[in-house]
């Protein structure tokens, strides 16, 4: 829903670390050697297709398949404040995938997060929001996956921290923060919005970057969709309630597709988290869902914002010193794609007056943006995207604070002045 200016719709996704798993059949279907079977070979196909179609819109691949892996074979490490995790292998191999796995199993799996065997998985894998997902179009991705190639590759046992490594503490976690069920429509809403909100809400998981977790790994769920710093991966995904963030009450409809289907809209672009978020799975999703997704996205009300992340500060007087330096750095390396005024060429080069994400709480993605650039997701709507320049051999410490303190507080801007140790600390970030 989990690839940032929109320096950031930012966000990225967060693991699946605990194996996608298996599902049940409609009426028509019946079982053969524990799969589920469609009534004729046109209908299994299309269940296929369907099945290929949401596991791309819950962006299982990204989590699933090693960069320049065979696909689904799992294997990606995971880095967490509690250790690292791996995700597993989910092709339909007997040895080490789910091969073995009757599609009860995988439903189960997705509706309660437990595996086949009845363990209890961990809230990398997404069941939260997973458990929202229908039972038809879980049938659908599980026979989607029954359809892919098998790879014999065992999947990689997690490297948690103790206790976090014993799975029976799991019991209070999920006692805290699991809610298990389907996604209801709200009959007050259009088909449209609920049907945005399901996407959003379910095999979207959007809630968990866009969400600030807790020191137990929970979600904060009083500020849900308020934005936060994602863990270990120094990006920072904004808020969708507030409009002082990323909230996108005043955006038209549009341009929130536009950004969603292909990565650039003339409200901004997405890099980072956000970009890979687009890459996989956002760009192959129909119009449709997209405008649906949007619509949704376009009425989620304000509340209360997350935990305010750690800003370090400057004196005013500094603050004052970077600002008059950043505005010639600004001229001398921003202001050919960026405009003088600040308002950008966009689509392809965005603006950078009057966008939330550089006036943010958090500098973070507008600090890494100028340190390690980046692209925005190459789309079929955007096959070509104009790239940002990495500035971290050319400008020291001092001199990104500047020109990033001068972008916050420029042109109308209401951002604060950002602090060179801040900068320090970033640019030894990983970059993905």
């Amino acid at each position: 829903m989990k690839r940032k200016s929109l320096f950031a719709l930012s966000a990225v996704v967060v693991v699946a670390a605990a194996a996608l798993v298996p599902v049940l059949w409609s009426g028509g279907d019946h079982l053969h050697n524990g799969t589920a079977m469609a009534a004729t070979p046109a209908d299994q196909a299309a269940l296929i297709k369907k099945g290929e179609y949401l596991a791309r819109a819950g962006d299982c691949i990204a989590c699933h398949t090693v960069r320049g892996g065979k696909q689904f074979a799992g294997g990606l490490p995971m880095a967490t404040p509690f250790g690292t995790m791996f995700t597993p292998n989910i092709t339909p191999d007997d040895q080490y995938g789910i091969g073995k796995w009757t599609q009860d199993d995988f439903y189960r799996a997705m509706h309660t997060g437990r595996s086949k065997d009845g363990s209890l998985l961990y809230p990398g894998f997404p069941f939260t929001s997973y458990t929202k997902v229908t039972r038809a179009d879980s049938d659908a991705i599980y026979a989607y996956l029954r359809s892919v190639t098998p790879v014999n590759v065992a999947s990689r046992p997690h490297e948690l921290k103790f206790p976090f490594n014993q799975r029976n503490m799991l019991i209070g976690w999920r006692t805290l923060f699991f809610r298990e069920g389907e996604y209801k429509p709200d009959p007050t809403k259009s088909v449209e919005w609920n049907r945005g909100a399901y996407l959003i809400e379910g095999l979207g998981h959007c809630g968990m970057c866009h969400t600030s977790i807790n020191a137990m790994g929970g979600p904060v769920s009083s500020a849900a969709f308020a934005g936060g710093l994602i863990p270990l991966q120094n990006w920072y995904a904004p808020s969708l309630t507030s409009n002082k963030e990323a909230g996108l009450g005043d955006w038209e409809t549009k341009d929130i597709a536009d950004l969603l289907k292909t990565g650039v809209s003339n409200r901004g672009a997405v890099f980072g988290p956000m970009a890979e978020v687009v890459h996989n799975s956002l760009q192959y999703m129909s119009d449709a869902d997209i405008n649906a997704m949007a619509t949704y996205l376009k009425t989620i009300p304000q509340k209360s914002e997350a935990p305010e992340p750690l800003q370090l500060e400057t004196s005013e007087k500094f603050g004052g010193e970077l600002l008059k330096q950043g505005q010639k750095i600004y001229a001398d390396n921003c202001a050919k794609c960026h405009a003088e005024n600040g308002l950008g060429m966009p689509p392809s080069f965005p603006p950078l007056a009057n966008n939330q994400s550089i006036q943010m709480p958090s500098a973070v993605n507008p600090i890494r943006m100028v340190l390690n650039g980046g692209y925005p997701p190459s789309t079929d709507g955007n096959p070509h995207p104009y790239g940002m320049p990495p500035f971290a051999q050319a400008l020291s410490n001092q001199e990104v604070a500047a020109v990033v303190t001068y972008i916050r507080m420029s042109w109308g801007n209401h951002g604060t002045a950002v602090s060179p140790q801040q900068v320090s600390d970033l640019r030894s970030a990983p970059l993905d």
